[in-house]
């Protein structure tokens, strides 16, 4: 193998920057699935798939709305979904619009599981994250984030419906509620 001589290196500012937020990414949801697990039986996945179906409230979310906002595969989502179906947390249904789509739904128990799930989640991003850092360094985070999913997401689909929420970011900002339906 020889070397390509158009090949822009990283430079050590750059490489340091770069195994910083690599190690994050290989620690991180290691971390959270432990909090997760030990507090509410959910994987870190499974708890963004309930969030992510809290904030459509009782409305069913089509499984390809879904998959894209979590960036799963079907596959994966289906083989996930498949477990949360049988703990009766979500339903699944075909679309009344298309029968060759299926919906997914937040059960009675889904919605309390999310809501055990949230206060201690919310406290390990506190512990891991956020009181590690000064106000403006949060805000410097957020930037950064913005940018660089611009260029890797930029239809913005990946927790799409959390992002500038109108219902409050379930399970996150706010504890989780189900809407009220009306009789």
């Amino acid at each position: 193998m020889t070397a390509n001589a158009s090949t822009s290196w990283l430079d050590d500012d750059e490489a340091e920057a770069w195994l910083a937020l690599a190690s994050i990414l290989q620690v991180l949801p290691a971390a959270l699935d432990a909090q997760l697990t030990h507090d509410a039986d959910l994987t870190f996945f499974e708890f963004l798939v309930l969030a992510q179906l809290a904030e459509v409230g009782d409305e069913p979310m089509r499984l390809s709305e879904l998959a894209s906002a979590t960036h799963a595969t079907l596959p994966r989502l289906s083989r996930v979904l498949a477990g949360l179906e049988s703990d009766g947390l979500v339903t699944r249904q075909v679309s009344s619009d298309d029968a060759r789509s299926r919906h997914a739904h937040l059960t009675d128990t889904g919605w309390e599981r999310l809501a055990q799930a949230a206060p201690g989640h919310v406290a390990r991003i506190r512990e891991l994250f956020v009181e590690r850092l000064t106000r403006e360094q949060v805000r410097q985070v957020r930037r950064i984030g913005d940018r660089i999913l611009a260029g890797i997401d930029p239809a913005q689909r990946v927790l799409a419906g959390t992002r500038g929420s109108a219902r409050g970011r379930q399970g996150l900002s706010r504890f989780p509620t189900r809407p009220r339906t009306e009789d």
